[in-house]
């Protein structure tokens, strides 16, 4: 992709050849799964975090190791962001703690037999 093809403030910057993703400050890259995969190279080579999204949705959070800290506020607007997007999820499944953690035991149990069968 050529920066021709891009407007933008971000023309010609050097994380513009992955294109316009609605997004152009210079915090955070919000990125699909499917750019994700296809350009992790160059995504993971990133100083800034990624917000990764399947169909508008969040799906993950990529940070690079930071030289520094993250800021403080980040970080207390993205643990609010998760946990609400977590109480929604089990909210609409209908599930309660003790259903997650008898899943999350039986997804541990499950793990360490398949790791011992290497």
């Amino acid at each position: 992709m050529t920066d021709e093809n891009i407007a933008g403030p971000d023309a010609g910057h050097p994380r513009s050849e992955f294109g316009y993703n609605g997004h152009w400050g210079g915090h955070m890259r919000i990125s699909t799964v499917r750019e994700f995969r296809d350009k992790a190279t160059g995504l993971l080579r990133s100083r800034d975090p990624i917000l990764v999204t399947r169909r508008g949705r969040l799906a993950g959070v990529f940070f690079p190791q930071p030289e520094a800290s993250l800021p403080i506020e980040f970080k207390r607007e993205l643990f609010a962001t998760l946990s609400a997007e977590v109480a929604r999820q089990i909210k609409r499944r209908r599930l309660s703690e003790d259903d997650v953690l008898a899943d999350f035991a039986s997804w541990r149990k499950e793990r360490r037999a398949t790791r011992r069968r290497r």
